[in-house]
Formats: C-alpha cells, structure tokens, sequence
C-alpha cells in the first residue's frame, strides 16, 4: 500500500542524467526547516525569505561543513502548492551525483525519500486534483506525441473531470426526482415517461461517445500496432527497414531469415505505431520456424492492422490468395512489393478478394511509394481528430464509463417497457457509486496503489 503519512518527503523532480539544470522537490510541514540545514541563502536572512521568488544561495553539507553547489531555492507554501503542503524546490546544476547528495542530505535532515507518484497522490488526497487529473499528469510526462500532450494538459486542468461532473450532477437530478415521486405521490409529482426518456437518452448519448473515443485514445497513449504479414521471401524485413528508415531486420535473398518477430517504435504525423515484422506465414522448414510461424499468427490476430505484403514480381500463389482472405476483413492495407521488377502477379484477381482494402505499388529496397504508404497507413489505422470531443486515454476509465452506460441504457429500456419507477430507478442508483469510482470520489487503495504506482519519483 502506498504511504500516505504526513512525513515530510523529498525526490528529485527531474531526470537523473546530465543537464544544465536539476530540481530536487520537498513537500510537508517540514520542508522549510529541513531546507534550512542544507541551503545558505547568499543575500537576505533565512527569516526574509519571501515565497513564490527564486533564491540564490548555495546548497550546504551541514556535517561535513563543506559546500556542494551553488543553487537557487524557491518556499512555496501551503495551500497554493502543488501538493497543498509547504513546499521547497531547490535548483541545482544537473550532474546526478550533486543531486542525489542533495537528496541524501535532505533525508540526514529529516525527510524521507518519497515513492513513485508520491507529490501527485498528496495533491489528490488534500483535494486540489482529482483521480483523472492524476492520471492526466502522468500521461503528460510521458506523452509520445504533441496531440497526447495536448489532450492530458486539457485534463490536467479538470476538463474532463468537469464533463464527468455534469453526468454525475445530471444523473443525480435524474434521481432526485424519481426519488421525489416515488415518495410524495400525494403531491402530485408523479413523472412522465417521455421527458425522464429523453434526460437518460441525453446521459447516455454522452458516455457513449466518451467510450468510442477510448479507440482513439489508446492509438495516442500506446500506439497502433501494425503486423507486416506475408509468405517467406516476399520483403517484409526489407519494408520494415524502410520504415523504420534503418537496417533493424536482417535482409537475406534465403527464405526463412526471420523466425521470431521484431517490435519497433514509429511516428508517422504525430501518431504511434508499433511495427512487428514476422515470420513467413506458411509451410514451415525448421521446428523453431514453425514457432515463429505460431507466434506471428498470434500477433497478427491481435494486432490492430496488418500490412499484406505479396511478391508482385512472383505469380501469385495459393499462399497468397489464402493470406488476403485470412485479413480481409481486418482493417489492413495490400502491397504489391517488388514493383521495380517485371511484374508477374495477376494483381487484378488478388484484388477481387480484397475489394475493401486499400492498396498500393511499392518497391521497399528502392523505396518507391514509400511516403505514400505512411500516409496511407496514417488515414487507415489513425482515428480522425476530432477538436470537440474529449478523449479517453485510460482502459479503467472506460470499464467505469461502459458500466454507467449499461446501467443506464438498462433503466431506460425498463422505463419503455412500462416497468414501476421503483425497478428502473435501482439502475441509476447503482450507476453512481462508479462514477464516484471514476473520479476518486470513492476511494478504493487496490486502484489507488496500481495508479500512483506507474508514476516516477519526484512526481
């Protein structure tokens, strides 16, 4: 279980390799004092320390009596910090070794090394985020492209939080009033079907569109994963070279060369994709080609698009045709490789059995339609950018939301089917518990643990 005690905790903040510049953050009731007995201030006394201003001065081994490094200082206190606990954060140049005995001496003084994601559960406990804040701040430190960056900062400063918000306050009039003529029937407050269908169909239009955009949001957090498929032979290591614009797969004239699969990272217009190039999938001529075979069917299957690649320079065969039907109906792309030799393949019938798959001509050792084929990999597997839809980045997040959406389209269908109000209301109570989940309202230390937990120290 992560702590949460009231110690005064301390980290470095920024990463541990060589820089111009490294912070090493403290937060607790602590922070000040224990900054006191490492840090000399260079021009005005410790007690005309003003906040929120940097302080030059030097960073001081209190036992040894000796100097470290010449440093600023910055007090932030409480409540306007990022935790809502006084806060110190002491600049110093950025050699690992200067800021890890910085940190050492900290904890000489008092504090104790704070863990993973530490800063930001405080800022949630004491209330000034909330759990999808939190999650939004880590997913802004490691974000892979500007657009991920731009969506986790959009959240960081609570717009998805607000769009939750107002389904849990739209959910909770919707109740209330159910709950009101349910309880004063005398009063004449009994509801009318229609409108209380119209309300929930509003709710449930949201979320709906909430999760969809969990497709879009998984492409920019975790990138799409494309599996080069094709017979042994036919240039699938040579493509996946080309793309990735360096010899990574052994290349070879011999069938057969790759028997496992490689995995590698590209960018294609700010977008991810995780590349896997596999083994021939046919008859094996080895045992441990036979297993790479395996796995690469694995992998293909799961895989959010495959690129089919055929020989063009080759009749084409069996193999072939059996290949195209295999991925017909998974979004992919066709290839017609080998395109810089005379063409032998009868294109036209392997394109009958493919008719909705887009593709193209290429040739991967000489690269030709290559930048047409990243952006035709980029318009197939990348879902279109929409500016006014919020995105979900998080699986928990849209388990929670496909809950709520159960629950809710559940009740609606009980209240056009003519149930009592008491039967379809018991849907959306048991919806709002799961969104105080959502938000953190709920607290629960198993999903406390595994969020904070995939953070890095000083954050």
């Amino acid at each position: 279980m992560i702590e949460t005690s009231a110690d005064t905790i301390i980290a470095i903040s920024t990463p541990l390799a060589r820089g111009g510049l490294g912070i090493v953050r403290l937060s607790g009731d602590r922070a000040l004092s224990i900054a006191r007995r490492l840090f000399r201030p260079r021009r005005i006394p410790w007690r005309e320390i003003p906040a929120r201003s940097l302080i030059l001065g030097d960073v001081y081994d209190f036992q040894r009596k000796e100097l470290i490094d010449e440093a600023y200082l910055a007090y932030l206190p409480g409540p306007g910090s990022y935790t809502r606990e006084k806060t110190v954060e002491i600049t110093c140049h950025g050699s690992p070794v200067v800021l890890e005995e910085v940190v050492r001496l900290g904890i000489r003084a008092g504090a104790r090394h704070a863990h993973p994601g530490e800063f930001t559960l405080r800022a949630y406990l004491r209330g000034r985020i909330d759990i999808l804040q939190a999650e939004a701040v880590n997913d802004l430190i490691s974000a892979v492209s500007l657009q991920q960056a731009k969506i986790s900062l959009g959240q960081v400063r609570g717009r998805l939080s607000g769009i939750i918000d107002e389904l849990r306050r739209q959910v909770i009039r919707l109740l209330s009033q159910v709950e009101a003529s349910i309880e004063f029937p005398e009063e004449g407050l009994r509801l009318s079907p229609r409108p209380m269908a119209k309300s929930l169909n509003c709710v449930i239009s949201t979320l709906e569109r909430l999760v969809s955009s969990y497709e879009r949001g998984k492409t920019l957090a975790e990138g799409v994963t494309l599996a080069i498929a094709g017979k042994a032979n036919v240039g699938k290591s040579t493509l996946f070279n080309a793309l990735l614009n360096e010899d990574r797969a052994i290349v070879s004239p011999y069938p057969g060369t790759t028997r496992d699969f490689l995995r590698e990272r590209i960018k294609i217009k700010e977008s991810l994709f995780n590349l896997i190039d596999m083994a021939g999938l046919e008859r094996p001529s080895h045992p441990i080609e036979k297993e790479g075979i395996k796995r690469g069917e694995e992998l293909a299957s799961r895989a959010d698009g495959i690129l089919i690649i055929l020989d063009s320079s080759r009749p084409e065969g069996q193999a072939d045709l059996n290949l195209i039907r295999k991925f017909k109906d998974k979004k992919a792309i066709l290839l017609f490789n080998k395109s810089d030799l005379p063409q032998k393949m009868d294109k036209p019938k392997c394109q009958a059995l493919s008719r909705e798959l887009p593709r193209l001509e290429i040739s991967a050792l000489k690269g030709t339609n290559l930048e047409m084929l990243k952006a035709m990999i980029h318009a197939t597997f990348v879902t279109p950018e929409t500016k006014e839809e919020e995105v979900i980045l998080h699986l928990r997040q849209k388990l929670l939301l496909e809950q709520v959406l159960g629950l809710l389209q559940r009740a609606l269908s009980l209240l056009k089917q003519g149930h009592s109000e008491e039967i379809w209301a018991e849907e959306i109570r048991r919806a709002l518990p799961l969104i105080g989940h959502l938000t953190g309202e709920i607290k629960v230390d198993e999903i406390m643990e595994n969020i904070f937990s995939r953070f890095c120290v000083g954050k």
